[in-house]
Formats: C-alpha cells, structure tokens, sequence
C-alpha cells in the first residue's frame, strides 16, 4: 500500500473512530449510510481494519442488522441500513464493569429466551409472572426496568416487551434457547426420583 493510501485509510480511520465514539443519537453507534457518506464505500473494510486495532483494547466493532437475522453475505445496502458501535469484546469484563449479580443475569438469560419463543414480543405481566417464579418478587421490576435501561429490551406503551438492540448485538438467541432447555432436562425429575429409589417389590412375596 503506498503512502498516500496509507494517509488516505488512516484519516478514514480516525474519522470512523469519532463516528463511532462520539454519542450523537439517543442510541449508541451510527447508521451504516451515515459511514458511507462521511467514509466513502468501502466503510465495511475501513470498520474492519478499526476492529483490529481495537482488539489489544478488549473491544470490538459490533454490528446490528436491521432484519433479527443476521444475513451470511450481507450486501451493501443491508450494510447501510445496519447500525454499528463499539462494545467489551470480553464476557467477564462485561461483567465486571456492569457490576450484575450471577441471579440478575439468569434473569435476563430467561426473558430474553422467553421472548425470543414468544416470537419476539410479550406482556410485561407474563414476564413479570415467569421472573416472579425464579427470582424474588422485590427484584423482578428493578431488573425488567433494568433490563429496559440497558438496551436489551424495550417496552411499548401498551405493556409488551421486545428485544433491543443491545440483545440483537451481543446475544445468540438460539444457543441461548437451547442451553436453557438443556439445563431443563438436566434436572432431576423427583417423582421418577423417588419411583427409581423405592425397593422393588415382588409381586410372589406380597401378602
């Protein structure tokens, strides 16, 4: 690459950095068409070079498409319509830094797959009736209102709730679903428990 082209991506560079930092909507990150008219079209490749630079930094370029799924071979024009920002690329600093309990995040761990089930939308009230089951009753609105706050579900004003961005961003839906259900299953059945423990009784030897 000569000179000026190097001169050329790194003032690109920069100019995605600030894009991407600088908070300028009530939402982090920024449009893919904003990139594309500030950088030029081959803002995918300069968010690319950017994501290395930010690795050593535990960060990464996150992108959240405008369809829930996410597309193989995303063209340009599904690229212009995505948002991008920068987000902890490192689950436990993610956890350090937001400071959750291990029961506040298993808490988002079954409202985010109930909802995904639910064909991404529910009632506050069937949510708060499922928390209400695994967590005290005290918490489950301090953690649907924090859950809400931190972008990972969003509420209408008729009560329903949805997955934000934030969910889209950084969460497998499915795997999620799936080890949940694999937990389920895992868990011991106390009547087959107790069946299973029971000594057999010969039906020759019974009065």
């Amino acid at each position: 690459m000569s000179t000026k082209r190097k001169g050329a991506y790194a003032g690109k560079i920069k100019k995605a950095t600030q894009m991407l930092f600088y908070k300028h909507h009530q939402r982090p990150g920024v449009k893919g068409w904003e990139l594309h008219k500030a950088i030029g079209s081959d803002y995918p490749k300069v968010l690319d070079v950017l994501g290395d630079y930010l690795k050593p930094l535990d960060l990464e370029v996150k992108t959240v498409f405008e369809e829930e799924k996410t597309p193989d071979k995303p063209t340009i024009e599904e690229l212009d319509k995505a948002r991008f920002f920068v987000a902890l690329s490192s689950v436990e600093t993610k956890d350090r830094l937001m400071g959750w309990r291990v029961d506040d995040l298993a808490g988002l761990a079954i409202t985010i797959s109930y909802i995904a089930s639910q064909k991404g939308q529910a009632s506050r009230k069937d949510v708060e009736k499922l928390l209400s089951e695994k967590i005290p009753n005290w918490k489950v609105n301090l953690n649907l209102e924090r859950y809400i706050r931190y972008g990972y579900l969003m509420q209408d004003d008729k009560n329903q709730l949805f997955l934000d961005w934030r969910t889209r961003a950084e969460v497998d839906q499915k795997k999620l679903i799936e080890l949940l259900l694999s937990a389920e299953n895992k868990q011991p059945n106390s009547e087959h428990y107790q069946e299973t423990n029971e000594l057999p009784i010969d039906e020759d030897d019974t009065p």
